[in-house]
This record gives C-alpha cells, structure tokens and sequence, in this order.
C-alpha cells in the first residue's frame, strides 16, 4: 500500500472552489478543488471515476442532486453508495479492495459539478 496524506480534518478547509477540473471520461461532469484534493491526497481518481461511470445509468442521471458515500470496512473492502438526497438509495457498488485511507467520506453531485458537503 503507497502512504496516503488524507486526513478528515483536511477536507473542512474546503468552502468553496477557485478550480474547476473537467473529468476525462464524462467532459460534462466537473469537479471542485476538494474533489480534486481528495483524488490526489488519497489516490482516489478512482472514486470520482466511478461516481462519474454511474451517471451512464439513467436512474442516477435523472437524479438532479445526488448524495455519494464511500465507507470503507476493516478488510479493506467498501461500499459505493448513490442517495438521492432524500436518505433514498439509487445505486450502490461494492469496491472489493481498496486502501483509501478515511473509513468513510461523502461527495455530492449537483448540476453536473462533483464536490465535498463544505463546498456548498
């Protein structure tokens, strides 16, 4: 496992973002400089590619303010899910391995821009 510099207590910095980064994959999806924080402090691109890979489903597509929550177990496995905002569930993916280093972290995803709750 490489040494990951997230820490929990680095996302509060996060109020807003100066930064907009488009996503290779899906060019009309951006994501905020916590995002992107995120991705490269906790070698998550990962994450925010498969929060992306999921806007090809039209249920989670047609969800106009999507809740996005990584938690991690203590094997090292995880579970992806997508909420609605409302505590609905939409979609879930389990991760079989991964060594993201927070137990658990939320993005959310509204008009097509991808970001940490204290980026609202």
């Amino acid at each position: 496992m490489s040494s990951k510099t997230l820490r929990a207590s680095d996302l509060a910095q996060f109020t807003g973002s100066e930064c907009w980064y488009r996503h290779p994959l899906y060019p009309s999806i951006t994501y905020t400089d916590g995002a992107q924080y995120v991705a490269e402090a906790g070698g998550a691109y990962w994450l925010l590619d498969a929060i992306v890979s999921h806007q090809h489903d039209a249920r989670v597509r047609a969800q106009e303010f999507q809740v996005w929550t990584l938690k991690v177990a203590e094997d090292h496995t995880a579970l992806l899910t997508c909420e609605d905002g409302d505590h609905g569930l939409v979609t879930s993916q389990a991760i079989p391995f991964t060594d993201f280093p927070l137990p658990d972290i939320t993005l959310w995803l509204q008009n097509n821009v991808l970001f940490l709750p204290s980026e609202y």
